[in-house]
């Protein structure tokens, strides 16, 4: 049996996707795990949603020069993420934390975003 704890942010997740969604724009969805934190601009269109760009503390390039706390890896995915979606040419994005406070990690990515010419 799912934890309620899960099932909270899972419910969470639903409903501010439910809103997001109904802005047609490329959103920032952010998932964070126990070690690791994941993101991806993802672009809704008819045939299903594109991933415009993603970025995440699991790749190979990115692992070497990760150093420091969570949230200062959190910053640097926030920086990169944000200068790979401009290089696709998006720069207004709506945040979709997934039911995740905006705290610690998801908020350090989020303000990286931002600084780096992210329009939430």
């Amino acid at each position: 049996m799912k934890s309620s704890k899960f099932l909270a942010r899972k419910r969470r997740g639903l409903k501010a996707k439910y809103v997001i969604k109904q802005t047609n724009k490329p959103r920032l969805v952010v998932f964070r795990s126990i070690s690791h934190i994941y993101c991806q601009v993802v672009q809704p269109s008819s045939k299903g949603d594109v991933v415009i760009a993603q970025a995440s503390t699991v790749e190979k390039d990115l692992r070497s020069k990760l150093e420091g706390s969570k949230v200062e890896q959190a910053k640097a995915i926030g920086k990169l993420i944000a200068e790979r979606t401009l290089n696709g040419k998006v720069s207004e994005i709506a945040f979709d934390r997934n039911g995740f406070n905006y705290h610690g990690r998801i908020k350090a990515l989020a303000d990286a975003a931002r600084e780096a010419g992210l329009n939430f």
